[in-house]
């Protein structure tokens, strides 16, 4: 029997990428799947937006585990939406145990004051107020079963460190960990664990552009994502784990989510092979 056997877990942004992640492995534990994503480009963000055949991939990775899952269409920065996704959960499995709020991007790198209001907006609006909107679509019906359960957000080293030219990325991660610790306290005596993972940098579509690239590497004038390895290989301790893969989260998400992390709360759980200490 798997670790999540008869659980159902809510993952944000599950089409692709860590969403996608952690959708596979909290099914072959056993767990039942809901998700939203958007399924669409985003004006401010340069790399392509999932579409509905990662989405049914996904779909696809859950089911050859033998668990169930239901999607939704729709944006974790309109809380309708999210309540949306929720509700059908909650009328297929009748629980949610679980939260994974991951959905993220990352806009085009700029100085602060060079931002425009709306690439400012955006990113603090989905990797932020969704967030938000997930557990406050999801925790409501996860106090009145009195069950317990888990929740674990993706923050990153950003949300511990500032990083020019990402200002708005590294505040939204800083007030991603503000809603888990928060969180955390008001959701201790009900048996409900919150918790943050902060990765370093993950081999996913939110940094498989070139202007991310150049970057990291202003030397250059056609950097490409061999180039960028080669800063992110000396920006961490572990040799060759400049890039995080998606499945190490997903493993560290799993690993708060079970029993075996039944004392863990309120806690900053890093994956970055080193990067934030070196």
């Amino acid at each position: 029997m798997g670790k999540f056997e008869g659980k159902v877990a809510f993952v944000t942004g599950g089409a692709r990428g860590q969403g996608r992640a952690h959708a596979a492995k909290l099914s072959a534990e056993g767990a039942d799947i809901v998700t939203i994503d958007i399924l669409e480009d985003i004006p401010t963000v340069r790399n392509q937006g999932a579409r509905q055949e990662d989405l049914d991939e996904t779909v696809n990775l859950v089911e050859k585990q033998g668990r169930r899952v239901v999607t939704h269409k729709g944006d974790v920065r309109d809380l309708v939406a999210v309540q949306a996704a929720v509700d059908k959960g909650l009328d297929a499995f009748g629980r949610i145990d679980i939260i994974i709020a991951q959905a993220g991007v990352m806009a085009v790198p700029r100085f602060m004051w060079e931002f425009s209001e709306e690439e400012w907006h955006a990113t603090i609006d989905i990797n932020l107020n969704g967030v938000w909107n997930a557990v406050k679509a999801a925790v409501p019906a996860m106090i009145e079963a009195d069950r317990g359960g888990s929740i674990v957000m993706t923050s990153s080293v950003a949300g511990v460190k500032g990083y020019p030219t990402y200002g708005n990325y590294v505040a939204a991660k800083h007030g991603v960990l503000g809603i888990m610790k928060t969180l955390a306290q008001e959701l201790g005596p009900k048996n409900i664990r919150v918790n943050a993972i902060l990765p370093s940098t993950v081999n996913t579509p939110m940094v498989q552009y070139q202007e991310f690239w150049r970057a990291l590497r202003p030397e250059l004038d056609d950097p490409t994502i061999d180039d960028a390895r080669v800063w992110f290989d000396q920006s961490v301790l572990l040799p060759g784990a400049g890039l995080v893969e998606p499945e190490d989260i997903a493993n560290a998400a799993a690993f708060l989510c079970s029993d075996d992390a039944r004392f863990v709360t309120g806690m900053d759980f890093r994956v970055d092979a080193g990067f934030y200490i070196k």
